[in-house]
């Protein structure tokens, strides 16, 4: 990749009054929107706004998880390949590329600010704000809803061990819950109406971000929605709308795991339905943020992009969680929408490979700002109007795994190819064949398509990821 440039240079300042929203919402997975083609969760809002948008069909993430997807849908740069990967103390996650922005990148905000625009971050995502992270670069204004999962919001009260054993499944496995639990649960003490829960605080300080600054010539608003990441305990109704009447454990917390037996086939059945009650839950909320940008007549005034950043797996391929080396669509198929103010290519469906990095690019290229700054993506607008080829295959990693999808297959292997999955799209579209050792040929020339986008090299950081995994459970108190 080229060295990123990090000097700025704003040669046009962008179309006046024309503003631009991005929505992120974190663990949605694709096919549980009913626009791709769902019929059991209900999400009418996401469906309504996608009919009014340019609906993508194969967008993927170029790395994940949460904090290296948003390096890149920050800045326009890949976060993949993790050549260089230095562990934050005080972290829980300690995933490849789960860093702060580098120095030497630009961030959107900061173009735009300088491009005369209006800028503000609102967000519950917390591992934006851990020490050392610099996510909120170049924002007039930003705010974080506290709580959100071990978000170290609140030293009291504490659960007491009826409360916890709710929460932990009849195996009593629950290692991973126990580093989340009592957080959590101390976080949400004070909760009473739905207007308390995370979502509904994030989209309605959005509304009263855009009431307060409607009059502004243009703005750049980034909202950043933790939901419907876990713990997923939305209100009674929402969970009614997907099993009700139900009288065991709520396991609301996976651990993140390749056996699904800790689990019981209904308190497996019961996790999906709490997952779909919150993918409805942000759906509503949402839906009466875009409803007030309509009743402020900014809608039309805006180009509004959604996305997510990775889905989340329950029980397919054997995996209940987001592990590295479960790079299957119901993690890395992800929903991805561009609503244009003036209505164009309304409920086009666009193939092709398309990534959260081409954002950026896209965004400038709509608002008619230049910079010198270099990013990764390709900006859609060409894809979306016909003008451009497609790419050949799109590529992403995770931690020490990498992935591959082109036209005819997908390949999952770890770095030094000692765990390698190949399989036939045509044949096998879910997935489910592994076809590795007749066509280790394939493998060769998918592998190296991975090297040439990660320069030729794939730095292998597992060492030094396992001693700070180690170093943070010690600290916690875990082992």
């Amino acid at each position: 990749m080229d060295e990123i440039n990090c000097f700025l240079l704003v040669i046009k300042v962008g179309v006046k009054g024309l503003n631009v929203v991005i929505i992120v919402l974190d663990t949605l997975r694709k096919d549980h929107v009913g626009i791709y083609g769902n019929s059991w969760i209900k999400t009418p809002n996401l469906d309504a706004f996608a009919r009014e948008s340019v609906i993508f069909e194969e967008a993927h993430p170029e790395s994940l998880p949460t904090i290296p997807f948003r390096r890149s849908i920050h800045t326009g740069v890949r976060t993949f390949p993790f050549k260089e990967y230095y562990p934050r103390k005080g972290d829980m996650v300690q995933a490849y590329g789960w860093e702060p922005i580098p120095e030497s990148q630009t961030t959107l905000a900061e173009i735009l600010r300088r491009a005369g625009y209006t800028t503000a971050f609102i967000t519950d995502t917390y591992h934006y704000f851990k020490p050392s992270m610099n996510f909120h670069r170049g924002y007039s204004q930003w705010q974080l809803i506290r709580g959100q999962e071990v978000d170290p919001y609140r030293t009291s009260p504490k659960p007491d061990p009826k409360q916890l054993e709710r929460h932990i499944p009849q195996s009593g496995v629950c290692e991973h819950m126990m580093s989340i639990l009592p957080q959590y649960l101390m976080n949400i003490a004070e909760r009473q109406t739905e207007e308390d829960y995370f979502a509904p605080q994030v989209f309605n300080a959005a509304i009263k971000w855009v009431e307060e600054n409607r009059e502004v010539d243009k703005f750049f608003l980034f909202i950043d929605s933790f939901d419907p990441h876990e713990p997923w305990d939305p209100p009674q109704e929402y969970r009614d709308l997907y099993y009700s009447n139900y009288n065991g454990r709520e396991v609301i917390t996976p651990n993140y795991s390749t056996n699904n037996d800790y689990l019981t086939l209904e308190e497996l059945k019961y996790m999906r339905a709490l997952y779909a009650g919150e993918v409805t839950m942000v759906d509503a909320w949402f839906g009466k943020f875009i409803e007030k940008m309509r009743e402020l007549e900014l809608l039309d005034k805006s180009l509004v992009i959604l996305i997510s950043d990775h889905g989340h797996q329950f029980g397919e391929h054997n995996i209940i969680g987001k592990i590295p080396r479960g790079l299957y669509p119901e993690l890395m198929d992800i929903p991805f929408f561009i609503r244009h103010p003036d209505g164009l290519n309304k409920g086009k469906r666009v193939s092709g490979f398309v990534y959260n990095h081409d954002i950026v690019p896209t965004i400038l290229k709509f608002l008619e700002v230049e910079s010198l700054e270099l990013t990764d993506g390709n900006e859609l607008w060409s894809l979306i109007n016909g003008e451009r080829e497609e790419r050949s295959y799109a590529t992403s990693g995770f931690n020490g795994y990498v992935w591959i999808k082109d036209r005819e297959f997908v390949y999952i292997s770890n770095y030094l190819r000692s765990r390698e999955y190949l399989y036939d799209l045509k044949k096998d579209p879910n997935q489910n064949l592994n076809i590795i050792e007749e066509n280790k040929d394939i493998a060769d020339a998918m592998f190296q398509r991975i090297l040439r986008d990660a320069d030729g090299e794939l730095v292998d950081h597992s060492a030094i990821r396992a001693k700070a995994t180690e170093e943070w459970y010690k600290m916690e108190g875990l082992v």
